[in-house]
């Protein structure tokens, strides 16, 4: 591990608004294990919605959303500390209350958080994952977790490159009858309402360098119902013919 990964390591664990657990630290003593069922009155002292970046990478875009409202709390997560970094100094130097990191695992979500306590889930510009479907964040694979965490009828906002995830997701979530919000697979064309704001209000500097290709940007926005039953979509999709450029910096844009 470099020496620049390391000192950013080291300053995370200054860090008020960093929680961490990797698979190997999951004990009932963790500070990030114990806080499941108590966000809102150990971490932020309101009783405000809940939101979850999923895949947060350098977590601008959490902060972003966070400074948009005020009202809801956000929670960025990722395995990737050296990338978190950015997003967790950027607000604890902006004295933002609403904001908080977890670093760790997405699979493990059920143990940093109790049944009903997340409100929404943002996951924004995931690895497509074309070879094999219980990765990606948007299979049933992950429903079935989310379930775990999300109160029923609960937002899950999907924001997207790529044509492959995009046409997964939604055979996923209409094989599973779940109620959906938002469907446009080109955002910033689509008529401007409050239901997208703020998908079209934040851009991260990867998703800039797509629209400037002419490209265009996806966004699905569904209802997740307490559902025991699911099914995963039976579906051939081709394949995207790029490769996604890695995730970056957040800028705001005025549409």
């Amino acid at each position: 591990m470099g020496k620049n990964k390391l000192k950013k390591f080291a300053e995370m664990e200054t860090f008020h608004n960093v929680f961490q657990c990797g698979a190997r630290e999951v004990i009932e003593d963790n500070p990030a294990v114990a806080m499941a069922g108590h966000w809102r009155e150990k971490y932020f002292y309101n009783d405000n919605p809940i939101v979850l970046e999923l895949g947060c990478g350098r977590g601008e875009y959490t902060v972003g959303l966070a400074q948009r409202d005020p009202s809801k709390n956000y929670i960025g997560v990722d395995i990737k500390g050296a990338r978190m970094w950015a997003g967790a100094k950027l607000a604890e130097q902006s004295g933002m209350t609403n904001v908080a990191f977890l670093r760790t695992n997405i699979e493990m979500l059920s143990r940093f958080f109790s049944t009903d306590e997340i409100d929404e889930i943002w996951i924004t510009f995931p690895d497509p994952q074309m070879k094999k479907a219980t990765k990606r964040l948007t299979s049933t694979f992950f429903m079935q977790r989310y379930m775990q965490i999300l109160r029923p009828e609960g937002l899950i906002h999907l924001k997207t490159d790529s044509p492959f995830l995009y046409t997964y997701t939604q055979a996923m979530v209409k094989e599973n009858a779940y109620p959906i919000m938002v469907d446009t697979d080109d955002l910033y064309a689509a008529q401007p309402s409050e239901a997208i704001e703020d998908a079209r209000c934040l851009q991260t500097h990867y998703e800039k360098q797509w629209l400037d290709r002419g490209l265009t940007i996806k966004y699905l926005t569904w209802r997740l119902p307490s559902n025991p039953s699911l099914v995963e979509p039976e579906i051939e999709i081709e394949k995207d013919t790029y490769r996604s450029y890695g995730r970056n910096y957040v800028s705001t844009t005025n549409h």
